[in-house]
């Protein structure tokens, strides 16, 4: 065990929106790149990094897990945890950063990894829409990657979806851009060539209501679930754009901020769910007023998911494989395109 990491101690924010394991994970990882620690050296036990910190052992167990998900360390049952070795062979390492951890990025992850191939090394790091971890996160690995993948989704004061914000900006610039990708957002903001995989949230949502309008049509009003609330905030372009398209077919709309419990129905309503636990609440609602979907009450959902399918839920879905596919290629090509993503109206039984 090497000197600066002997007594195990992480200087743990507590009252950063940071989760703890995360803290002390990204700790550990700076020693490893920063090579305080060599390979195949022994890192301190859970117990340690437990006691040392004062957390639970589960949150140690937890940041552990996350330095193997980062391919940075592996265990030996019985002996411990090891720092890893890069892969001789891999020559494209990747910095892969996701804003939130979520089914439909994951399957943007699992994409890009698929299409990088055998000689791609991605290493995925989550920044919770928090600025200063994204900022963090980029100045530490500055260095340490031949591409950076990034998905920027932020909050403002208010805890609305913003795009960039000044400080995010100057740190995506810090990347020469022959390294950087973005990917799922706009990119009008950051100045230079690189390649580009991004969404058009407003023109995206028009254009999928419109390949379902005549079906839309037999409702008698649309409602918007739009959480202004959440922890992960949405484009506001998916508001906008869903304004616009009533306006534009003068449907009667209205716009709830979540489903409450024991929601009134009026028979003919369709509803737009953003958020999974909004869809599945209003699911139970609708069979215990013993209403029928697709009929009574209409329900379309945003981003698709097995448990849609499962569902049977219509669905307007960004088409996460090929996002993946796209990054990779560009990196493979090293290619400067702007790629717009597709957006799918995928119609099923619930409308």
């Amino acid at each position: 065990m090497k000197a600066e990491r002997e007594n195990a101690a992480i200087d743990l924010q507590i009252n950063s929106s940071i989760p703890k394991y995360i803290q002390i994970a990204n700790s550990i990882a700076d020693d490893i790149l920063e090579g305080k620690f060599v390979i195949g050296e022994r890192l301190p036990s859970i117990r340690t990094i437990s006691n040392k910190n004062s957390v639970s052992r589960d949150t140690a167990e937890k940041a552990f897990k996350e330095l193997r998900d980062r391919s940075l360390i592996y265990s030996v049952t019985g002996l411990g945890n090891f720092v890893e070795s890069k892969d001789p062979d891999s020559n494209i390492n990747v910095f892969f950063l996701i804003n939130k951890p979520c089914t439909y990025k994951m399957e943007i992850y699992n994409s890009f990894v698929s299409a990088l191939g055998e000689n791609g090394q991605v290493d995925m790091y989550l920044y919770y829409c928090d600025e200063q971890l994204f900022i963090n996160a980029i100045k530490k690995n500055i260095n340490n990657y031949n591409y950076f993948v990034i998905m920027p989704h932020f909050r403002d004061v208010k805890q609305s979806h913003i795009n960039y914000t000044p400080i995010t900006i100057k740190a995506i610039n810090s990347i020469p851009k022959d390294k950087l990708v973005i990917l799922d957002n706009s990119h009008s903001e950051i100045s230079g060539s690189f390649p580009v995989v991004y969404q058009d949230f407003k023109l995206d949502v028009i254009n999928a209501l419109n390949e379902g309008v005549e079906k839309l049509k037999k409702y008698e009003k649309i409602i918007l679930v739009y959480p202004t609330k959440a922890v992960f905030p949405y484009p506001i372009g998916l508001l906008e754009g869903f304004l616009e398209f009533c306006s534009e077919h003068q449907f009667e709309s209205r716009i709830m901020e979540e489903i409450p419990v024991g929601l009134e129905f009026v028979s003919k309503d369709a509803y737009i769910i953003i958020e999974d636990n909004d869809l599945v609440n209003l699911v139970q609602q609708i069979k215990e007023k013993k209403l029928k979907i697709g009929d009574d009450i209409g329900i379309i959902s945003y981003n698709d998911t097995p448990l849609k399918v499962l569902l049977d839920i219509t669905v307007l879905s960004s088409d996460f494989i090929t996002m993946g596919q796209k990054a990779a290629e560009a990196i493979l090509s090293k290619g400067k395109d702007k790629f717009k993503n597709p957006f799918l109206y995928i119609e099923r039984n619930s409308l």
